[in-house]
């Protein structure tokens, strides 16, 4: 359990405060690119029918194998977070708290 001296927020910290423009720039990135693909795929759904609905393998339509990309998307940009939290993020909020 932390000590409540360990839970003093620093704030005031120019390394704080670069941090957080840092972590809010990757976020609003990684963000962009996820509306992006799901705005790009509902765009091809709305307005693409005859591509969407492409068979490329029985039972396989364009449009469900984008749509699963969509949601794999997803994942990998959740992965690509974690990676940089863990790499850049984490060890930079341990070196301000020390």
């Amino acid at each position: 359990m932390l000590s409540p001296d360990r839970v003093v927020p620093h704030e005031d910290s120019d390394d704080f405060a670069k941090l957080s423009r840092r972590k809010s720039r990757v976020a609003a990135a990684l963000s962009v690119v996820m509306i992006a693909m799901y705005f790009g795929f509902m765009t091809m759904f709305a307005f693409a029918k005859p591509t969407m609905g492409m068979i490329l393998a029985p039972g396989l339509s364009l449009c469900i194998l984008l749509g699963a990309g969509v949601v794999v998307g997803s994942f990998v940009l959740c992965l690509v977070y974690v990676v940089w939290a863990n790499r850049f993020y984490d060890p930079a909020v341990r070196r301000i708290m020390n």
